[in-house]
């Protein structure tokens, strides 16, 4: 799955979702969603808790499985090969490898607490991509530059605040050169302070073309930055349009109840 073959299956969409249904046990977490997302679209998608946003997000990179419907990603189904109108699940080789095209971003940074913000960065390339260590060390200097961090290669995670740990953690899924990032309310665990800073980065990420899908609560971002915000609740898809005309006139009731609660 790379970039040269984006989307040609798939009408030149990056990410399509077709009645994806969730469940754990009983609890049926995605009702069907359908989602379509551009080339570099930033998609912006809020919602209440348990609404099902992570857990979309999560099958999008095959974290998760889904139990109905299709999910493509480049214009190959995520997770799966289908033959005969059945699908069949690919090996974790083949899913790993379909991962190193898209990057996430965690609340929680999970960053290697025994390395270094440098060593963070260049792990997933020498180890999965086989990256020469002095490219990739390369790679990953100019990276943190880039998030803002030139100055922190050699802290270590517990050394960094909250901010400077997510914005590292930014530069280590970017180290893969994914054709896509998925962020999961990367600033919901840092202090309002902080916030800022990783917006700035993923601001700049979008200005730069990265197709990008942001769970998130922040309400100034998606209006600012994004190019299209869904509203999720109950595992469906409620609302979806352009972020300004969502926030300022939402069409639906649900939306209109959420929004008059958070803005």
């Amino acid at each position: 799955m790379s970039g040269a073959s984006l989307g040609k299956e798939d009408g030149g969409l990056m990410v399509h979702a077709e009645g994806v249904h969730k469940r754990f046990g009983r609890l049926d977490v995605l009702k069907g969603v359908d989602l379509k997302v551009k080339p570099g679209e930033v998609m912006c998608v809020i919602g209440p808790s348990g609404s099902g946003k992570s857990t979309f997000l999560r099958c999008v990179n095959h974290l998760e499985k889904i139990d109905a419907g299709r999910l493509r990603v480049n214009g190959h189904l995520v997770g799966y090969r289908e033959k005969g109108g059945r699908l069949y699940e690919l090996r974790e080789r083949e899913v790993a490898m379909q991962r190193r095209e898209i990057g996430m971003v965690f609340q929680r940074f999970n960053l290697f607490p025994h390395k270094t913000a440098l060593a963070n960065v260049m792990e997933a390339p020498v180890q999965v991509k086989r990256t020469p260590t002095a490219q990739a060390r390369e790679q990953a200097l100019a990276l943190l530059d880039r998030v803002g961090l030139a100055d922190k290669t050699h802290s270590y995670p517990s050394q960094l605040s909250g901010g400077q740990q997510q914005r590292v953690a930014i530069a280590r899924a970017l180290a893969m050169e994914p054709a896509l990032m998925l962020f999961d309310e990367p600033t919901s665990a840092l202090d309002p302070e902080l916030v800022g800073d990783v917006l700035e980065v993923m601001k700049q990420l979008a200005l730069d073309g990265m197709t990008m899908i942001v769970v998130t609560h922040e309400m100034g971002f998606a209006r600012e930055v994004g190019d299209s915000l869904v509203f999720m609740d109950g595992g469906v898809v409620v609302e979806e349009g352009d972020p300004r005309s969502v926030l300022a006139e939402p069409k639906h009731p649900r939306t209109r109840d959420f929004l008059s609660k958070v803005l």
